[in-house]
C-alpha cells in the first residue's frame, strides 16, 4: 500500500456548504466518508490515516467530483462498527457499507425502492477487448463464486441469477448446476444488451437501461469481493487489474483502491514519456487518464499504455458515406446520419430522428471509421449533453 491514497467522491464541492470532512481529519480503516451531511454517495477509507487534501476533480465532459488524499499512519486502525453489516446480512446493510468494494457491486441499484430488477447476470467475460481480469478470476475462484451467488440470492430474494462465461473455458465443468450463459469470444456478443437479446429473449429498447428491463449485470469481481467481505467481516480493498504495456505484454496486479497509477507502473518497471496515452478500460470503451496520479477505482479492470508514436490519429474530415459504421452497428443505428447532427450540436434532433438513445456504447463505429472521425466520443458527448438539457428542463419545470 502506498503512503498516500487518492479517494474519488462522485460529488462536486459546493463552496456554499460546509463539508463533513476537513483537512486534518483522522479517518479509520473501513470508515465511510461523506462530503456533506445530506450526501448519499460515499468512499471507504482502505486504511487509517489523515486527510491531507480535499480538492475538486474534473472528469470527462467536465463532470465535477471531489478527491480526498489520505496519508496513512501505519496503524491500520479499524473504524467502530466496521463489521456491523455482517451481523444483518441484508441488501440495505450491504449497500450502506460495501458499495465501494472492488468490482463496484451495484448494491445501490438493487436496493432502490423502485427497482424493477428480477434477474442478475454475473459476468465472467471482460467488458472490452484486451482485458482478461474477469476471465482470470472466473478460472481461479470457483468456491467463492458459488458462495457469492448463494449469498446474492439470499440477500436480494432474486432467484434468477445467471453466470456468463466463455464457452471454451477450460474449467467449464466446474459451473455445472448453475444457470450459465456460454459466450463466444466475439466482442459484440459479450455486451450486456446483446446478452439480453441473444440469451434471455429481452430486446433492448431505446432510452432504457438494462435495469429498466429487469436485468442487473454484475462483475465476477464484485461477487468475490462481497464473499470476502462477509467472510472477513470487513470491507476489502484489493483490486485486480490487467496492465498492458506498450509492447502488448500483459501483467496482472493487485492494487489497493486509491493507489495512484504511477505507483503501479513503477512497480512493474513500465516507463512513460510525455504525450504517451494511458487508457483506463479497453481500446473501444475506455477513456484517457490525464495524470499519472489517477487513482485505482473499484471498476477499473484494465490499464493500457500507448506510446505517443503509436497513437492512431483522428480527423475533422467529413463523413465519406462508406457505410462501415452502419453495417457494424449491433443496434442498427444510422450512424452516418447521427454523427452529422452530433457534430452540429443538434442533440435533441439526434435523439428524435437518428436513434442516439438506441446506441449501446460499443465503440465499434469509431474503430471502423475510414475518415477517422471520433464517432464514439461524439456519441458520448451527445448523450451527456442531452442528459444535462433534460435535467435543466426538469429543474425549470419544478421552479415554474
Amino acid at each position: 500500500m502506498p503512503p498516500r491514497l487518492i479517494l474519488l467522491l462522485d460529488e462536486a464541492l459546493d463552496s456554499t456548504k460546509e463539508t463533513c470532512i476537513r483537512k486534518g481529519d483522522i479517518a479509520k480503516k473501513g470508515e465511510k466518508l461523506f462530503l456533506y451531511k445530506e450526501s448519499t454517495c460515499y468512499v471507504t477509507a482502505p486504511t487509517s490515516g489523515t486527510i491531507t487534501s480535499i480538492a475538486p476533480f474534473t472528469g470527462d465532459f467536465g463532470e465535477n467530483a471531489t478527491y480526498l488524499v489520505l496519508e496513512k499512519d501505519g496503524k491500520d486502525e479499524p473504524a467502530d462498527g466496521i463489521s456491523d453489516f455482517a451481523d444483518v446480512p441484508d441488501l440495505a446493510a450491504a449497500d450502506g457499507a460495501l458499495r465501494t468494494l472492488p468490482g463496484a457491486p451495484p448494491l445501490e441499484l438493487l436496493a432502490a425502492p423502485d427497482s424493477k430488477i428480477n434477474k442478475i447476470v454475473i459476468s465472467g467475460m471482460d467488458s472490452d477487448l484486451m482485458s482478461t481480469t474477469r476471465q482470470y478470476l472466473a478460472s481461479k475462484c470457483m468456491d467463492d463464486i458459488k458462495d457469492g451467488i448463494e449469498r446474492i440470492k439470499n440477500m436480494t430474494g432474486i432467484t434468477d441469477v445467471f453466470m456468463a462465461i466463455p464457452e471454451k473455458m477450460s474449467q467449464l465443468s466446474a459451473f455445472q448446476g448453475m444457470n450459465t450463459i456460454k459466450l463466444t469470444q466475439d466482442y459484440i456478443g459479450t455486451l450486456p444488451q446483446m446478452i439480453m437479446k441473444n440469451h434471455m429473449g429481452i430486446a433492448p429498447a431505446a432510452g432504457t437501461s438494462c435495469e429498466d428491463l429487469g436485468v442487473c449485470f454484475m462483475s465476477i469481481e464484485a461477487v468475490l469481493s462481497l464473499t470476502r467481505a462477509y467472510k472477513e467481516k470487513a470491507p476489502v480493498f484489493d483490486k485486480i487489474i490487467t496492465v498492458i504495456g506498450k509492447d502488448g505484454g500483459i501483467k496482472r496486479v493487485s492494487a489497493v483502491i486509491g493507489t495512484p497509477i504511477h505507483r503501479i507502473l513503477t512497480q512493474l518497471g513500465l516507463e512513460t514519456r510525455e504525450m504517451d496515452r494511458i487508457i483506463i478500460g479497453g481500446p473501444l470503451e475506455g477513456f484517457s487518464a490525464y495524470t499519472l496520479y489517477h487513482p485505482v477505482q473499484p471498476d477499473m479492470d484494465t490499464i493500457i499504455l500507448q506510446d505517443c508514436e503509436d497513437i492512431p490519429g483522428v480527423s475533422d474530415y467529413p463523413c465519406i458515406n462508406c457505410g462501415k459504421c452502419v453495417r457494424i452497428c449491433p443496434a442498427g443505428v444510422p450512424v452516418n446520419l447521427l454523427v452529422r447532427y452530433l457534430e452540429a450540436n443538434l442533440y435533441q434532433e439526434a435523439v428524435d430522428s437518428f436513434d442516439l438513445d438506441a446506441c449501446i456504447d460499443c465503440g465499434l463505429c469509431s474503430y471502423v471509421c475510414t475518415a477517422r472521425i471520433p464517432i464514439f466520443q461524439y456519441i458520448r458527448l451527445g448523450k451527456h449533453e442531452q442528459l444535462m438539457l433534460e435535467a435543466e428542463m426538469e429543474t425549470e419545470a419544478e421552479n415554474a
